[in-house]
């Protein structure tokens, strides 16, 4: 017998600030579903959860929910003023001796129930909750980007605990890895239209790129059909004399239609310059220590960062990663050690608290009002790579519209904040791109062009994530925070780590696992030794993929240097391609020759 769905809407509609978001919405939630909620920052994802949470009340529609079926909705921003400690809050909805719930997953989380919610940050109240839904165990979970300010242990618990449960969720969230392995269904908000497919989300791109080309193709049919008509109608006059005036009509329709489709979202059109470039030695770092009180953070860790690096910081919260970041860039002086900036830096930093933000100054003064940014004379421009722009129209290529640009920052969804600072990042040029937890609360479509230029960027990156799928596609080195005040190198983002990390435990297991002689064993005949380490096997698979990148980028800068006209046109653009080409020649010459190097020495 077919068990009732958990949660049906059905013609929701509902109107904020005359702007529809929904209209004649219908959707259901049946039991066991594990859904991702898609869509633009800004497209009303997390509206949407509050009204099946029943927190928003549309205007038209019905929101049904069985009796006697619960329904959990983990706010990102809770009210926890009536509550002492995060434990009180964790625990309010319990029954008497259920308390056990909330130490488990407090556990889990890692977070302190006696922590005072007076003090508490923002990623320690919405770990409570979490673990406020988790522990209350309905029998439906709506979650609103549970894994913001986690760290990626604390996510790989979260997603132990929701592939193990047997009731519906449905989840808001920016890391696609979370959603790969967790979700079976995906609900997709489009331009206030709601579609589902019963596929997870490692699906959803391929499903929206499929839906986006038929609508082209629709549109293209009718911009020709309405096209063929209007000539005919001119036509028709010196012919005839006289219209047929039903086919007139139903060349009106069919324009009014071809009016009323709404046009899509484009991606922001992020940009990033770099700036002169550096000294080969961006940042070295010998024997450097820090200790805050008894809390040992690093000891004795050396390293050099060369131009052209991706490095990428991780470990547990409250390891390290953001002091280490900041001693790597001299913002923090270290106990011991020292630390040397190479020559000819142009910095630029994303903050992970965003105090380069004024949250009650509009986007505009936050902008305008940038001293790196100000056009002298002129309030309504703003300075982007060197040349003036208007400020609203700098405002839309993130995405944003001229309404917004007169509202407070504090207004802005957590994307929209991200997308306000990478536009001020973006407008100066640079050569060493600093990015603390950039990654929080973007969607999927502006961390895939982040991505993108990331990788097209011809500076130095350190970056800190917990997204493990931005780590392994941007990252070329990364610096896990092991905890003790240890920070191990290893090469290649978060999934090589795991497969490094996981060949030296085993070696170490097996080392501390063999008996103990006084005769030196023998290798076996039959048995050659490795002729490379790790890391050299690792580097030598490596090689073939990041020759192939240069050999591609070397071709798009050897068409745009064609152009005969380009350093009388754009001289300066030439100077800047005529350097990359030659860097990007020299990366490859020495790529080649260390793939060499490494394949001769493999082969001996």
């Amino acid at each position: 017998m077919a068990r009732a769905p958990l949660l049906q809407l059905s013609d929701i509609s509902l109107t904020f600030g005359g702007d529809p978001v929904f209209s004649d919405l219908g959707l259901v939630v049946q039991p066991g579903d594990r859904v991702a909620l898609v869509g633009r920052n800004g497209s009303g994802k997390s509206t949407l959860m509050k009204v099946m949470a029943g927190l928003v009340e549309p205007d038209t529609g019905d929101r049904v929910i069985p009796p006697g079926v619960s329904v959990g909705y983990m706010e990102q921003h809770p009210d926890l003023s009536a509550y002492q400690t995060l434990g009180d809050f964790a625990s309010s909805g319990l029954e008497p001796g259920e308390d056990y719930r909330v130490e488990q997953v407090a556990e889990g989380l890692k977070f302190k129930l006696e922590t005072p919610t007076a003090t508490a940050s923002g990623g320690e109240r919405r770990r409570a909750a979490l673990a406020k839904l988790l522990a209350e165990a309905p029998e439906l979970m709506l979650l609103d980007e549970p894994t913001n300010h986690l760290d990626i242990e604390a996510i790989q618990w979260l997603e132990d605990e929701l592939s193990s449960t047997r009731a519906g969720f449905v989840l808001i969230s920016h890391d696609r890895a979370f959603l790969n392995r967790l979700t079976r269904a995906t609900l997709w908000i489009d331009r206030g239209q709601v579609r589902r497919q019963e596929e997870g989300f490692a699906k959803f791109e391929a499903w929206r790129d499929k839906v986006w080309e038929e609508e082209d193709m629709q549109r293209h049919k009718l911009d020709r059909k309405i096209k063929a008509e209007a000539r005919w109608a001119v036509e028709g006059i010196s012919a005839r004399r006289k219209r047929n005036q039903g086919r007139v009509r139903a060349l009106g329709d069919l324009r009014s239609e071809r009016a009323s489709q709404i046009k899509r979202q484009g991606s922001a059109a992020m940009a990033l310059e770099s700036g002169p470039k550096s000294g080969r030695k961006v940042i070295v770092a010998e024997d450097i220590s820090k200790r805050f009180d008894d809390k040992v953070i690093l000891r004795d860790f050396s390293m050099l960062i060369n131009r052209g690096d991706r490095i990428a910081l991780v470990g547990p919260n409250g390891a390290g990663k953001t002091t280490l970041l900041k001693m790597l860039i001299g913002e923090i002086e270290p106990d011991t050690g020292s630390v040397k900036l190479g020559t000819g830096l142009e910095m630029a930093v994303f903050d992970q608290n965003r105090t380069a933000l004024d949250e009650d100054a509009s986007l505009w003064e936050n902008l305008a009002g940038d001293p790196e940014m100000r056009v002298s004379g002129k309030a309504d421009q703003v300075l982007v790579r060197g040349s003036p722009k208007h400020v609203v129209g700098y405002l839309k290529e993130f995405l944003f519209d001229e309404r917004q640009a007169r509202a407070p920052v504090r207004s802005l969804s957590g994307g929209e904040k991200a997308r306000l600072i990478l536009s001020k990042i973006m407008a100066k040029s640079s050569n060493l791109l600093v990015l603390d937890e950039p990654t929080n609360d973007l969607d999927v479509e502006t961390l895939d062009l982040l991505q993108e230029i990331i990788g097209d960027y011809v500076g130095t990156v350190i970056l800190v994530s917990h997204d493990r799928d931005f780590l392994d596609r941007v990252a070329t080195t990364t610096v896990a925070m092991e905890g003790d005040g240890r920070a191990t190198v290893y090469a290649g983002g978060w999934s090589d780590y795991l497969d490094q990390r996981g060949a030296r435990a085993a070696e170490t297991a097996k080392a501390k696992a063999k008996p103990k002689s006084d005769a030196t064993p023998k290798p076996a005949a039959d048995k050659a030794p490795d002729k490379l380490s790790f890391t050299e096997k690792h580097r030598l698979e490596k090689l073939p993929s990041e020759m192939e990148r240069l050999e591609a980028e070397i071709g798009k800068l050897e068409v745009l240097l064609s152009d005969a006209d380009l350093f009388t046109r754009e001289p300066v653009k030439f100077n800047k391609a005529t350097e990359a080409l030659v860097e990007r020649q020299d990366k490859l010459a020495a790529a080649e020759e260390e793939w060499l190097t490494l394949a001769e020495k493999a082969e001996t």
